[in-house]
């Protein structure tokens, strides 16, 4: 990770960043076609969660939301900054700060879900009709002892 990304964080009740967020997760959503909330529910799923925030030069480049169980709501990188360790940095804080983690990908967004293989994630069960377009979903977790060797190396950056 470059030494000029900053680690914050919103915790939960605060919208710092909530706004910029917003922004990022719909550029993606119109190039990519995921991360199709409505601004409602991510405003409120923010605000119920722990938002780790990367920011480069004052601008955010990635974010994860995450409840209290562990269970990661939402994680975006700026299509820029991909391919850099950002998701997998965030990963990691969230896994040092939960025992398990756990997610949702749609069955479709093959990057995802090669992202969330290769850091060790595993399909629970597949929910057909998850999502409120119809689309279908994996629940994902990893936990454990393989959570945090497989993470160690990140966390250390």
């Amino acid at each position: 990770m470059s030494v000029n990304v900053k680690k914050r964080t919103d915790p939960p009740g605060a919208s710092d960043h909530a706004a910029a967020a917003w922004d990022l997760k719909e550029r993606i959503r119109a190039e990519e076609g995921v991360l199709r909330q409505r601004r409602g529910f991510f405003t409120d799923a923010y605000r119920r969660s722990t938002t780790h925030l990367l920011v480069e030069n004052d601008a955010l480049v990635a974010f994860a939301s995450v409840r209290r169980d562990g269970y990661i709501l939402f994680l975006a990188v700026h299509p820029d900054h991909r391919g850099r360790g950002h998701a997998e940095r965030l990963v990691a804080d969230v896994a040092e700060e939960h025992r398990s983690v756990t997610c949702h990908a749609r069955t479709t967004n093959e990057s995802a879900l090669g992202f969330y293989e290769h850091l060790g994630f595993e399909v629970v069960r597949r929910i057909d009709g998850y999502y409120e377009d119809g689309g279908d979903a994996y629940y994902l977790k990893l936990g454990g002892e393989s959570l945090r060797e497989r993470l160690s190396g990140i966390v250390g950056r």
